[in-house]
């Protein structure tokens, strides 16, 4: 939202410096982003006359001027290539040393074909006050020579520009924000009463609404013989100030309602106008070539005004070509209405049209004063454009529900800490709106037609902090005691802070990407339900929650590759859906590892590069466990996981089959071309709730482990068994032998061919002993081995090879 210094004071009397208004707009609530004062930037710009301006020796379409610049020194010798470059023009110079804000260069002296110039005459569009480039300014004769421009021209007016919430849409006009400032004590408000513009005859074009829940109420007025030419010195000056162009008089009478009182009007050329107008959703096939020159596709989810023709406009964004007004306009039809907030968002997300009217309107206008704003309109078209005024036709509702809240005075203090008189408290809120009736410990307070945002109690201890400051809220340290603190974390909060920290200890870097998916997308990871659709999407692809964090961080890899950085190992851990209570909703924790990104290292080397493959992911996968409190001893790596995965290339991790813990390994090829991705590109994903929790058991300090003073042991061994037994059985029948000695059992080998049945396979794992109390002798090693190979072959079949 952007507005002038003099423009706020048409609503505010005050004497306050630029400064201290930006620093209490910013303490109320309505933060500014930017002043931009171009008498400041434009300072060392001067007004010129060109006493000569001959041509270039050198160059056809240059001329050697020279200057008089008006300091009482030798005129200056400027090289200009403009067309309209001529003796006795009053001009726009620019020394030496002057920044060019309009070309992002600080001008020197320079050589041109030959000639030296020793300045510059500006365009318009180089002083970044318009988009005019097409010669140099042209000033009138009697401008004085050697004068700040800026100054002469009055472009000392600083421009504030402000970052609304969307709960002010009041704010949205300088009206509003003058209101806010005189609460705060920083000048008197000036709120003249609108009156009335009587009609001289009944309005000819009736409305109809065919659904009010789309349009609460609509207002229209026809104004006849008026005079469409370019508005008036002061109201151009207004909308090019905040960076509008002026159109017409009718046009620019609607931009400024829009931006002086939040107020988006639109006005039709009655000429062009058939019969009544009906406000109705969009049939399908309809289309509408909009004020913008784009055509648009409609549908039923679309509020749109028609006549007999069929849609002039869409509703609350945007007006048609068909009906706008021209120069040639002679009857105007004023319209002025309310619409449904949801449906104008939903519109113009749907359709992708920006503009100042859908800003407004869905946020919500003031509804009280949809006739008051029509009225002012009337006003200023008479006035500016001349013509007579019809009655006016309403449909529908045009005054609010009243609100009333219940509200303690006590409830300041209760909220903020802060003892805020009942005197002070009516003050700030009869300044902001509000109406206070009562004087005991409980008053009625009647909220005003324009702050929709208001709703209880704490909103309006919000309205009485922010004017008085939230500086004054005291700080008030907690009352800690003597009991020891409690652990503030969750244990899945504990969780997600040691996956971060594994991830990345692991060479990979953590993304954060959206928690909305395409539909497609979601079916494909198995979500995609009708309950995780989003009502409003804010984009067609962003329409379902996501079941899984894989297709953002796939998404986020294959941008990378894009521009040129192929070898990425994203992470995320956040939050997935798979249906719509609140249990349905967990963490999970998922990477992904495109080109030379394996865990031993990121992008090509001398020494050796080495592709990302299921196995990276698979210690990805168990990295995260182990960081996350996951029982490891108990883990399964099962071979196929999920759907997505290619089914030779993948695994599952899970204890039990009833416990499936996330899935690891190379996305499958219909995966990457639904993801639009290039692989091959391996990932993993776990679910942190699902890992079991630790029971906490009341037990004896222990002294800590040492290590033991005794040599360890290690011994191999190779197991003939079926192809389908899994290498993990082996490992875990082996460590069950005798889980205090047995400290380590590692796969080391695993053979299939000459010498091994063709149903069979050889698997050599080496299991390491570590004593403590003496060392092992050769036959209590023996024994051991024998448990060993005694288990193995119970629990696999397995022989000793």
């Amino acid at each position: 939202m952007k507005f002038t210094l003099s423009w706020l004071k048409e609503h505010l009397d005050t004497d306050e410096p630029v400064e201290k208004l930006a620093d209490k707009l910013t303490m109320i609530g309505l933060e500014v982003e930017n002043i931009e004062d171009k008498a400041k930037a434009l300072a060392p710009f001067t007004i010129a006359r060109v006493i000569s301006a001959d041509q270039h020796p050198n160059a056809d379409r240059l001329r050697v001027c020279m200057v008089d610049t008006g300091n009482g020194g030798a005129p200056v010798q400027v090289v200009c290539g403009a067309p309209n470059a001529r003796a006795g023009l009053v001009s726009v110079f620019s020394a030496p040393g002057t920044y060019i804000p309009g070309k992002n260069i600080t001008l020197g002296v320079g050589t041109i074909r030959g000639v030296e110039s020793r300045g510059m005459l500006c365009s318009a569009a180089e002083l970044q006050i318009s988009e005019d480039h097409d010669g140099i300014m042209e000033l009138p004769t009697d401008a004085p020579i050697g004068a700040a421009y800026a100054e002469w021209a009055g472009l000392g007016d600083p421009v504030f520009e402000i970052n609304l919430t969307p709960n002010r849409p009041d704010c949205t006009g300088v009206h509003g924000i003058a209101r806010d400032l005189s609460a705060a004590d920083m000048g008197k408000f000036r709120d003249p009463a609108i009156r009335p513009i009587k009609g001289e005859f009944p309005c000819p074009v009736k409305v109809r609404i065919e659904d009010p829940t789309l349009c609460p109420g609509f207002a229209l007025r026809l104004v006849r013989g008026v005079r469409n030419g370019p508005s008036p010195e002061w109201l151009q000056r207004r909308l090019t100030s905040i960076g509008l162009r002026p159109i017409n008089a009718l046009v620019d009478i609607t931009n400024f309602m829009t931006y002086d009182r939040a107020r988006p009007l639109h006005v039709f050329d009655a000429a062009k106008v058939k019969g009544n107008l009906t406000v109705r959703r969009a049939r399908e096939g309809e289309t509408l070539l909009a004020l913008d020159g784009r055509t648009y596709a409609l549908d039923s989810q679309i509020c749109v005004i028609a006549d007999e023709h069929g849609v002039e406009s869409l509703a609350g964004i945007m007006g048609g070509e068909a009906s706008g007004c021209s120069e040639t306009t002679t009857d105007v039809l004023i319209e002025s209405a309310l619409w449904n907030e949801i449906n104008i968002a939903h519109t113009g997300r749907r359709l992708g049209i920006n503009s100042d009217a859908r800003y407004r309107f869905e946020r919500g206008v003031d509804p009280a004063f949809m006739v008051p704003g029509l009225e002012m309109a009337t006003r200023l078209v008479t006035e500016i454009c001349g013509g007579t005024p019809s009655e006016i036709v309403v449909a529908g509702k045009s005054f609010p529900d009243d609100r009333v809240i219940d509200f303690p005075q006590s409830e300041v203090k209760r909220l903020a800490g802060i003892d805020v008189p009942l005197v002070e408290m009516k003050r700030i809120l009869t300044h902001l709106g509000f109406m206070l009736a009562g004087t005991g410990a409980v008053v009625k307070v009647a909220v005003p037609s324009w702050r929709s945002d208001v709703h209880g109690k704490a909103d309006i201890v919000e309205e009485i902090v922010r004017i008085i400051g939230v500086d004054k809220v005291p700080e008030t340290p907690f009352d800690r005691g003597e009991t020891p603190r409690k652990p503030i974390l969750k244990p899945i909060q504990l969780r997600t802070r040691r996956a971060k920290r594994a991830l990345a200890a692991r060479g990979m870097v953590e993304a954060v990407t959206w928690s909305f998916i395409s539909k497609s997308h979601a079916e494909l990871f198995g979500g995609g339900k009708a309950e995780l659709a989003l009502a409003n999407p804010i984009a067609s692809d962003l329409s379902d929650m996501r079941p899984s964090l894989l297709p953002g961080l796939v998404a986020a890899a294959q941008a990378n590759s894009d521009r040129g950085f192929a070898d990425v190992a994203l992470f995320e851990v956040g939050q997935v859906f798979v249906g719509d209570r609140p249990e349905d909703q967990l963490t999970a924790a998922a990477g992904v590892r495109h080109g030379f990104a394996s865990s031993e290292g990121i992008g090509r080397h001398w020494s050796g590069s080495v592709m990302a493959d299921a196995l990276d992911a698979k210690a990805d996968a168990l990295a995260v466990l182990s960081a996350a409190g996951a029982p490891m001893q108990a883990l399964q790596a099962v071979p196929g996981g999920a759907p997505w995965l290619h089914p030779g290339r993948s695994g599952t991790v899970q204890i039990g089959p009833q416990n499936v813990l996330g899935y690891f390994g190379e996305l499958h090829p219909r995966a990457l071309e639904a993801l639009r991705a290039h692989g091959p590109l391996v990932a993993f994903e776990v679910i942190l709730d699902r890992i079991p929790e630790v029971k906490q058991k009341p037990t004896r300090a222990r002294p800590a482990l040492e290590l033991s003073p005794f040599q360890p042991v290690s011994r191999d061994f190779a197991f003939i068994v079926d192809r389908a037994v899994l290498a993990g059985d082996i490992v875990r029948a082996a460590q069950g032998v005798d889980k205090k000695l047995i400290t380590a059992v590692i796969v080391f080998d695993v053979y299939e061919g000459k010498g091994i049945d063709q149903a069979r396979k050889s698997v050599a794992i080496a299991v390491t002993m570590q004593p403590r109390e003496k060392t092992m002798t050769d036959q209590e090693i023996d024994a051991v081995a024998a448990k060993i190979v005694a288990e193995v072959n119970k629990k696999t079949g397995g022989v000793l090879r």
